[in-house]
């Protein structure tokens, strides 16, 4: 196993027992950490791909409920972890899971919009996936899926946590994020959404590394619904990362 995906997976399994002893209050009434329950899946992504160094590392936010908490990778859709990339593992239950939200994984017959459009768009630019993470790789800044379950199940994204309860896990997840740059070595640090670009730029400067965004694929984002692929590829070539 390459050194850095072997250290990362190490990380991630400090990562993902650091959370679960976090704990969160209304309107979080369920929280999905699927490094634990989808550690084979994610473990094995992170063995085929996360290999150093890299010209690009995108960040995301958080696990959607159809995609890194169905298959422990990041932007996750089953249809493209398991035909695009050709990722095989098992994936165990949540604790206490929703009914609304159950975990499926390679399985779940419920595509994400999110996920089919990033994967999307870097298949039609490199083709395999084995072209873009020859020099790319894909990593969610926190690694743990909310749910307010009392309407109809909404999902959470960690900028609606308090403070007391966003402090300690924006701690965990900096450290982590430090560490995965350190490991994979990228020239460009790319948010996938605002929230992430500034989780980024507050660890770290354009004199270490080359600082962009995209758009965030999510259908809440207008921008996104409007033409997400042409958006991102733009700003991808403004900044370089693309040419």
């Amino acid at each position: 196993m390459p050194e850095a995906s072997a250290e990362l997976r190490a990380r991630a399994d400090k990562l993902a027992i650091a959370c679960n002893a976090l704990r969160f209050g209304p309107p979080v009434t369920h929280v999905y950490n699927p490094l634990v329950y989808a550690r084979d899946l994610h473990g094995e992504y992170l063995r085929r791909f996360a290999r150093a160094p890299k010209r690009a590392l995108f960040l995301g936010m958080n696990p959607g409920p159809w995609g890194m908490a169905q298959t422990g990778v990041p932007f996750g859709d089953a249809t493209f972890a398991r035909e695009w990339m050709g990722l095989r593992g098992k994936t165990e239950a949540p604790d206490c899971p929703h009914p609304l939200r159950p975990v499926r994984g390679l399985e779940c017959p419920r595509g994400e919009v999110s996920g089919a459009r990033l994967w999307g768009l870097f298949r039609q630019k490199f083709g395999a996936a084995e072209n873009f993470f020859a020099d790319n790789f894909v990593l969610n800044y926190c690694p743990l899926l909310f749910l307010d379950g009392r309407e109809g199940c909404r999902n959470l994204t960690p900028d609606k946590l308090s403070p007391a309860e966003s402090a300690p896990l924006f701690a965990l997840c900096d450290d982590y994020l430090r560490a995965a740059a350190a490991l994979l070595r990228p020239q460009f640090l790319i948010g996938v959404g605002r929230f992430a670009e500034g989780r980024i730029r507050g660890l770290f400067s354009e004199d270490e590394f080359i600082i962009g965004s995209i758009p965030h694929p999510s259908p809440a984002n207008p921008a996104a619904n409007r033409n997400f692929a042409a958006a991102a590829e733009k700003q991808l070539r403004e900044i370089g990362a693309w040419e």
